[in-house]
């Protein structure tokens, strides 16, 4: 029982460093279905995630604050249904290209025969 109960604290701690690193390429991952307004976002990642990554808007709004910073995201303007006007985000043609290098340099390679031989599927 005490392992079972380390194991879970371990893995706990290191799904946590996980996921802070994470939130970047789960928002581009979301805005490649179309642009998307904050809480869409949210949704997307805590859906698709299966609910191990979660993520408050605060954060998602100071992430995508910085984004548009450096020019790798924007957003239009829309109506909203009863409220006020959404901002949709999307990715510029610059933050796609970086998404694009970022997959390729580290996820693609979790499909080479031997990592995939080594993770045993």
């Amino acid at each position: 029982m005490k392992i079972e109960k380390k194991l879970q604290e371990l893995l706990s701690s290191w799904e946590e460093t996980y996921k802070k690193g994470q939130l970047t390429l789960w928002i581009f991952l979301s805005l490649q279905e179309g642009r998307k307004y904050v809480d869409e976002i949210k949704d997307f990642v805590e859906e698709k995630s299966n609910g191990t990554i979660t993520c408050e808007e605060q954060s998602l709004y100071r992430a995508l604050r910085k984004y548009e910073h450096v020019d790798i995201m924007s957003y239009e303007l829309r109506k909203g249904n009863k409220g006020p006007e959404r901002k949709y985000y999307y990715l510029t043609d610059l933050g796609q290209e970086l998404f694009n290098l970022f997959i390729k340099r580290n996820i693609y390679l979790f499909y080479s025969d031997e990592i995939r031989t080594l993770l045993k599927f």
